[in-house]
């Protein structure tokens, strides 16, 4: 319908109702409420506790023990095995500034490797010749000092004791509590017709023992030279081979080449450092023991620059000889205290001076990591892993510093 000017004009009809405008929110006014959830859909997690972000997997913690006890029993199982290639990896190690010369100079590494091993047996044979004199006059001189060790300690139990003194009274309650359990522990019932036999275990004899090892000892030794040779003549082969098989990546194998390169300079710096502090320390002994008057000062020289090697026990082994020997020799305990107090000291100041001035800041590890070290290569591997601890703690060393995962035990065995 229009009107007179032509515009169009709605039907009365009912109004359509209009939509409520919204009203402004205010701090009094109701909250819109959220639309309901769908149904089978979780519930909102609520907010996570400091705690709650430290997840604990139990059974990851239990295979990692597992893996580690593992390698322990393993370490132990295959020390037959795995202490002569330690040995031959550190030998080869020594030995490889003369291959790398003799094939600079055009010689072929097989005949290098060959008369690398020739001058390390030339020179091991020349030391035992040197000093197989004075060695022999010292094993002569055991048995006349285990006599007269014997004699001093009859002499002082045949010494009179005052009957109030503190050594007696403690020794004569060890005598009553001995015959009481010796009573205590006989048997009650006694059948007739039935002598008691007493079992005596044999005797030890060192001679057996020393005879049996020293085979061993020469069937070890020339597992471990070939060992060296073909280590010597391999070269970089195994380096190589290792960084193929490390990943696919080229990060990874970088962390390879990284690890492998600081291994090799940490076991040369180790080596050096080793063989300069213990021709030190021998040299100092050695003096040292010529103006006390110590017979057979030169072996035991040799012998402190030799055991300088073995944190800890060592210097420990060579205190205690020389105050033996020197107790024997001039039966003095002044004297006896001044030769092993100066041998003590020398083994002292370079172990606190001299080695930790010529190793390398990555290569120095702190005393309570080397002694736990010890400790445990000790006890998995006896004397052979108190004589290889510290190299192993090194290789160990070298590989947590360079993997991510491992930093942490890197930094517990730093210094």
């Amino acid at each position: 319908m229009a009107d007179a000017d032509g515009r169009r004009m709605e039907a009365p009809g009912p109004k359509k109702p209009q939509a409520e405008k919204p009203l402004p929110m205010t701090a009094t006014s109701p909250a819109k409420p959220e639309p309901p959830a769908p149904e089978g859909d979780p519930p909102a997690p609520e907010a996570a506790s400091p705690l709650s972000n430290m997840p604990v997997d139990v059974r990851s913690v239990a295979i990692s023990v597992i893996a580690v006890l593992a390698v322990v029993v393993m370490l132990q199982y295959m020390q037959a095995v795995l202490i002569p290639i330690v040995l031959a990896i550190l030998i080869s190690y020594a030995l490889w500034p003369i291959v790398s010369a003799l094939t600079r100079v055009k010689i072929p590494r097989p005949l290098g490797a060959a008369l690398a091993v020739l001058v390390f047996l030339g020179a091991l044979g020349f030391g035992v010749y040197m000093f197989s004199d004075e060695a022999m006059s010292i094993v002569r001189d055991i048995p006349q000092a285990t006599r007269a060790l014997r004699e001093r300690a009859d002499a002082q139990k045949r010494k009179p004791e005052t009957s109030d003194s503190a050594l007696a009274q403690v020794q004569t309650a060890a005598k009553e509590i001995d015959t009481a359990a010796a009573q205590a522990s006989q048997s009650v019932v006694i059948t007739p017709g039935v002598t008691k036999v007493e079992v005596v275990q044999p005797a030890f004899r060192i001679s057996d023992y020393i005879g049996g090892s020293l085979l061993s000892f020469v069937a070890q030794f020339l597992l471990i030279l070939f060992l060296v040779y073909f280590l010597l003549v391999t070269g970089d082969l195994y380096k190589r081979k290792l960084v193929k098989i490390a990943g696919p990546t080229l990060t990874k194998k970088k962390i390879t080449v990284q690890i492998i390169d600081e291994i090799n300079r940490q076991m040369g710096s180790f080596i050096k450092v080793q063989v300069v502090t213990s021709a030190v320390v021998a040299g100092a002994t050695g003096l040292a023991l010529w103006w006390f008057g110590v017979e057979h000062f030169v072996v035991w020289a040799v012998l402190a620059g030799i055991l300088n090697s073995i944190p800890y026990a060592g210097p420990i082994i060579v205190t205690g000889g020389l105050a033996v020997v020197a107790f024997m020799q001039f039966d003095d305990i002044a004297r006896t205290a001044y030769v092993a107090g100066t041998a003590l000291a020398i083994t002292s100041l370079e172990g606190f001076l001299l080695t930790p001035a010529l190793m390398s800041r990555a290569a120095q590890m702190n005393p309570a990591a080397i002694f736990i070290g010890l400790l445990f290569w000790s006890w998995v591997w006896g004397i052979w892993g108190t004589i290889l601890a510290v190299p192993m703690l090194m290789m160990l060393k070298s590989i947590c510093d360079h993997v991510e995962e491992l930093n942490g035990v890197g930094e517990l065995l730093g210094n």
